[in-house]
């Protein structure tokens, strides 16, 4: 048995909320739309992972999704552009990551990163 995918659920009282965030700032497309779910999904092949972790590295809480891009400084003018506060960052970390964290919609944490 080979894993396929990994699915990220997040619960939002209205799905549709989060397309600004996720359609328009990180790039995603909408892949499928029942009105209950709608499912986000990138066009580059991605690797499988599950982190468990006890911080988020460098003291920071662990955030609930990480996203890696190929270009941190668009992401971060999106990010900006569109008025959302920067939870931490942009740094560079001790492990070879430039990342910085914000609050989707729904309030969860997500780790924008880019390996340099």
């Amino acid at each position: 048995m080979q894993v396929k995918r990994i699915i990220a659920n997040l619960p939002a009282p209205e799905p549709s909320m989060v397309d600004e965030f996720y359609r328009d700032i990180l790039g995603l497309e909408l892949a499928m739309d029942h009105g209950w779910i709608r499912t986000y999904a990138g066009s580059a092949k991605m690797t499988v992972q599950v982190s468990i972790a006890s911080q988020g590295g460098s003291d920071t809480p662990v955030p609930d999704l990480s996203i890696e891009v190929d270009d941190l400084d668009e992401a971060l003018r999106r990010v900006q552009h569109s008025g959302i506060s920067l939870e931490y960052g942009p740094v560079s970390e001790p492990w070879g990551v430039r990342r910085f964290y914000v609050r989707d919609p729904l309030g969860k944490l997500i780790n924008i990163l880019q390996h340099e």
